[in-house]
C-alpha cells in the first residue's frame, strides 16, 4: 500500500511539473506585461490626481489634460493589469484543478502579444483625444472587436480543459473561474453592441455604459479574484475549505445580484425609477456574499495565524478578502437614496471602485501571482524584504485613496447639494482631495515599482534555486506551504 502511495505521490508530481511546464511562457508573459501596465496605470493615475488640485502640473504637454489622463489611467488598470493578471490565473488555476497539460501554449502565448499591442493602440488613442468618451470603453470602436478575438484565443482554452478533465468533484474554484469565463464575454458583446453598433439614444449608451462598469467587476474580476482565494485558502492551510453549503450560497447569490449592478449611476436621469433603484439594490445586496466569502475563508484559515502571517501568498489574499467585506459594507453606506445624492458628481465613486479594482482584485491577484510564479519557474522570490514592502505600501496607499475619496467625495457632495455655498468653496475641497489621493498613489507606485523589478527577475530565471519558499520571516522553522500534494478544495463534509 505505501508503494502504491508513493507511486500515486510521483505520477501527482510528474503531472503537476509537465502542468507548469507548459504553461511557464504565456502566464509569466500575462503576469509580467501586466505589472509593467500597472506600474504605468499609477503613474497615470498620480498625474491625473494631481492635475485635479495643480491644474498646471505638465502642462507642458498638450496630451497629459485631465480628462485625457483619467481615461488612459483607468484604461491601463482594467485592461492593461486587470485582465492580463484574470488571464494568467485562470489558464494556470484551471490546468492545475482540470489536472491537464496545455498543449496550446504557443497560441495563448501569441494572443497575448496581441492583446497587449491593442491596449496599447487604445491607450494612444486616448491620450491623442481620440477615446470613445464612454465610461472604463473608453477604446475606440474598433478595438473591442479585437479584444474579444483575444480573449477568446486565449480562454478557450480553460474550457476545453475543464470539458476533458477526468470526471470528478468541481472544486469550488472552478465555479468562479468557469463563471467569469462565461459572463465576460456577455456582458462584453452585449455592451460593445449597444454603445459601438446601433445607433441609440445617448441616454441609453449611458445606461448600457454604467452596467459594463458595474458588472465588469461583479461578473468578472471578483469571481477571478474569489476563485483564487478559494484555491489558496486551503491549499496552503492544508485544511479544506470550512463549509461547502456556504461557499455554494455565496456563489450563487453573487450570481444572482451581480448582473443588476451599475444602473444606479443613473438615478435622477429619464428612465424608469425602478432601474436605477434595482441596482442600487444589487449593490446593497452585494454584502450578502462578501459576508459568506469571508466568514467561509476565514474560518478556514482560522487557528492558522502564522501561515496568514508568513505565507506572502496567503497574507495579500487574506487582505483581499477583508477588503471584500469592506466593499461589501461601503456599499451598503453608499447606495442608500440619502448617499447616491452625494455620490453622482463627486470623488467618491472613483475611490469606491479603485477600493474594488486594486483593493480586492489585485490584492489577491498579487497572492496567486506569489504562490504560482515560483511554480512555473522553478524558482523562488528573491527577497522577503521587497514583497512586505509591497504589502505594507499597498495597503497603506489603497487606504488612503479610498479614505480620502470616498469621505472627501462625500463631503463635496454635501456642498454640491448646500447652493448657499459659492462654487469655490467646492473646488477647494476638491483640491485638499486630490493632494491625498496623490499621496497615495505615489506610496502605490513605490510598491509596485518593486514588484515589477521582482517578477522580472523571476520571469529571467534569477530567483533563488530552492525548493523552500520565501517566508516573511526568516527563522520560520517549518514551510507553512506542507507538501506539494492535492489539498481537497471544498468540505469534507460534501466528499
Amino acid at each position: 500500500m505505501a508503494e502504491t502511495n508513493s507511486t500515486a505521490d510521483s505520477e501527482d508530481v510528474v503531472l503537476r511539473s509537465s502542468i507548469d511546464r507548459s504553461l511557464r511562457h504565456p502566464v509569466m508573459f500575462l503576469f509580467a506585461s501586466g505589472a509593467a501596465w500597472l506600474v504605468l496605470s499609477i503613474v497615470l493615475g498620480l498625474v491625473a490626481s494631481a492635475k485635479k488640485h495643480s491644474p498646471e502640473f505638465l502642462t507642458y504637454f498638450s496630451w497629459l489634460d485631465a480628462g485625457k489622463v483619467d481615461a488612459a489611467h483607468m484604461s491601463a488598470m482594467i485592461y492593461g493589469w486587470g485582465a492580463q493578471a484574470a488571464f494568467g490565473i485562470i489558464i494556470w488555476l484551471m490546468a492545475r484543478l482540470s489536472r491537464k497539460e496545455c498543449t496550446a501554449s504557443g497560441i495563448i502565448l501569441w494572443a497575448a502579444h496581441v492583446w497587449n499591442a491593442v491596449v496599447l493602440y487604445g491607450v494612444v488613442r486616448i491620450m491623442m483625444g481620440e477615446g470613445s468618451g464612454v465610461t472604463y470603453m473608453e477604446f475606440p470602436s474598433e478595438v473591442w472587436p479585437l479584444l474579444l478575438v483575444c480573449y477568446t484565443t486565449i480562454t478557450i482554452w480553460s474550457l476545453v480543459q475543464f470539458q476533458v478533465r477526468d470526471a470528478g468533484h468541481v472544486y469550488v474554484s472552478q465555479w468562479y473561474l468557469l463563471a467569469g469565463l462565461l459572463w465576460f464575454p456577455w456582458i462584453a458583446v452585449t455592451a460593445w453592441v449597444f454603445v459601438f453598433l446601433m445607433d441609440g439614444h445617448p441616454l441609453m449608451i449611458a445606461g448600457v455604459a454604467a452596467w459594463f462598469k458595474g458588472t465588469l467587476f461583479t461578473l468578472f474580476f471578483l469571481p477571478v479574484a474569489l476563485g483564487s482565494a478559494y484555491y489558496l485558502a486551503p491549499k496552503v492551510t492544508g485544511r479544506p475549505v470550512y463549509s461547502y453549503n456556504i461557499a455554494l450560497f455565496g456563489f450563487w447569490s453573487l450570481a444572482v445580484f451581480g448582473p443588476w449592478a451599475g444602473m444606479q449611476k443613473l438615478v435622477g436621469a429619464p428612465i424608469p425609477q425602478f432601474i436605477p433603484y434595482a441596482g442600487a439594490a444589487s449593490m446593497i445586496l452585494i454584502l450578502i456574499p462578501a459576508i459568506a466569502v469571508g466568514y467561509n475563508i476565514i474560518r478556514t484559515v482560522m487557528g492558522n495565524s502564522e501561515v496568514v502571517a508568513e505565507s506572502p501568498s496567503l497574507r495579500f489574499t487574506a487582505a483581499g478578502i477583508v477588503l471584500f467585506v469592506v466593499f461589501g459594507a461601503l456599499s451598503v453606506f453608499l447606495h442608500t437614496v440619502p448617499a447616491l445624492k452625494l455620490t453622482q458628481f463627486s470623488y467618491t465613486g472613483y475611490g469606491f471602485d479603485i477600493l474594488g479594482l486594486y483593493g480586492v482584485f489585485s490584492l489577491c491577484a498579487f497572492g496567486a501571482i506569489y504562490f504560482i510564479v515560483p511554480r512555473i519557474t522553478c524558482r523562488e522570490w528573491l527577497s522577503r524584504r521587497f514583497i512586505k514592502w509591497h504589502f505594507f505600501c499597498s495597503l497603506y496607499g489603497i487606504s488612503s485613496v479610498v479614505i480620502c475619496a470616498v469621505a472627501g467625495g462625500l463631503s463635496q457632495g454635501q456642498g454640491i447639494e448646500d447652493l448657499s455655498q459659492p462654487f469655490g468653496t467646492m473646488a477647494e475641497r476638491a483640491s485638499q482631495i486630490g493632494w491625498g489621493v496623490t499621496l497615495a498613489w505615489a506610496f502605490l507606485l513605490f510598491a509596485n515599482l518593486f514588484f515589477c523589478l521582482h517578477l522580472l527577475l523571476m520571469w529571467a530565471r534569477l530567483g533563488r534555486r530552492s525548493s523552500h519558499p520565501t517566508l516573511l520571516d526568516a527563522h520560520h522553522p517549518t514551510s507553512p506551504h506542507g507538501p506539494e500534494g492535492e489539498v481537497d478544495n471544498y468540505s469534507s463534509a460534501s466528499a
